[in-house]
C-alpha cells in the first residue's frame, strides 16, 4: 500500500516535536480502508495529510507547559474577585476522539499579585488542545491558578457541549456539561461561591 504523498501534494509542514506526520497518515489510510473506502479516491488522497496537520494543530497543547503563561505577575493590592467569563475552547474527548467546545468561566481572590488577563485564556487553551475530559480539564486549570499564583481562591466554570453525546451514542443535540473547581474562598465561604455563580450566570440561574 503507497503511503506516501502524491505527486504535487502540499510538501510536509516542519515536524512539531513528539508529533510523527508520517504514522498519522499511514493509520488515516488505514482506518479509511478499514471502513470500506478507498483511500487512494480523488477526494480522499489528500485526506491523510490534512488530518495529520489538524491533529497537530489540536493537540499542540501536549508539548506546551501551561504554567509558563502564569510565569509573570504584578504586584497589586486588589481584594476583590476578578473574573474572566466566556473563554471559549475547543478540545477533544479522549473517549472516543471527537471535539468538545465551550467556553470558561475562571475567578480568583488575589493575594497581592495578578496576571495579565489573557493569560489565563491562555492557560485555558494549552489544558484544551490535548486529549481531555472536561471534568480533568476544570481541576487542572484551577489547580495551575492556585499553585501559580497563589491565590486566597480560585473558582473554575466549564460549560461544553460533547459531539460524542450529540452526534453519536444517546445523540442528544443541545445538551450542555457543567462541571466547577473550587479551591480556598470559593470552597470554604459559600457567599463568595454563591457571588461567583450569579456573575456567571445570572441571578436566576
Amino acid at each position: 500500500m503507497n503511503t506516501h504523498p502524491r505527486p504535487g501534494a502540499r510538501p510536509a509542514p516542519p515536524a512539531e516535536p513528539g508529533v510523527d506526520h508520517d504514522r498519522i497518515r499511514r493509520a488515516v489510510r488505514e482506518i479509511l480502508a478499514a471502513v470500506g473506502e478507498d483511500p487512494d479516491r480523488e477526494g480522499l488522497l489528500e485526506t491523510p495529510d490534512r488530518v495529520a496537520r489538524m491533529y497537530a494543530e489540536v493537540f499542540g497543547g501536549l508539548h506546551t507547559d501551561p504554567a509558563v503563561h502564569l510565569a509573570k505577575t504584578f504586584t497589586q493590592k486588589h481584594d476583590e474577585m476578578v473574573l474572566v467569563k466566556d473563554i471559549e475552547f475547543a478540545s477533544c474527548c479522549e473517549h472516543h476522539l471527537l471535539p468538545f467546545v465551550g467556553k470558561a468561566h475562571i475567578a480568583y481572590l488575589p493575594n497581592g499579585k495578578i496576571v495579565g488577563l489573557s493569560k489565563l485564556a491562555r492557560v485555558v487553551d494549552a489544558v484544551a488542545r490535548r486529549p481531555q475530559v472536561q471534568e480533568r480539564m476544570t481541576e487542572q486549570v484551577a489547580d495551575l491558578i492556585m499553585a501559580h499564583l497563589k491565590p486566597r481562591g480560585v473558582g473554575v466554570i466549564v460549560e461544553a457541549s460533547h459531539t460524542c453525546m450529540t452526534v453519536r451514542g444517546v445523540r442528544k443535540p443541545g445538551a450542555m456539561t457543567i462541571t466547577s473547581s473550587m479551591r480556598g474562598g470559593f470552597l470554604d465561604h459559600p457567599p463568595t461561591r454563591a457571588e461567583l455563580m450569579s456573575l456567571v450566570f445570572g441571578r436566576g440561574g
